[in-house]
């Protein structure tokens, strides 16, 4: 890759970053969000939650040892940090590490 190629990359990368900050300012001036938005705002983390719940469940074989354990162990964990700190990014984000440091260390 030439250094006129990373030149051009970089900005690209630019204008693109910039275009979703700015994004929301230009189509939103009202201090009404529409309808879509809200819902979004309101089910989402939900969402992000159910998801990351089924991905950890998909390929437990209850049959060997630890018994899926582990995957257990992640849900009961994200699902108090979540009742202690009523932060869905909290819970998420820890709740993965979480999880990915028993799947990989034990």
């Amino acid at each position: 890759m030439s250094n006129y190629e990373i030149y051009i990359a970089i900005a690209i990368m630019t204008v693109v970053n910039y275009f979703t900050r700015v994004f929301p300012f230009l189509f939103f001036r009202k201090n009404d969000l529409p309808s879509y938005i809200l819902f979004i705002e309101k089910y989402f983390p939900s969402v992000i939650m159910t998801i990351l719940i089924f991905y950890t469940l998909k390929e437990i074989n209850f049959s060997l040892v630890p018994y899926g354990m582990k995957e257990l162990g992640s849900i009961v964990f994200t699902a108090l940090l979540h009742l202690i700190f009523k932060n869905y990014l909290v819970s998420i984000f820890i709740g993965t590490l979480f999880y990915m440091g028993l799947v990989q260390y034990l």
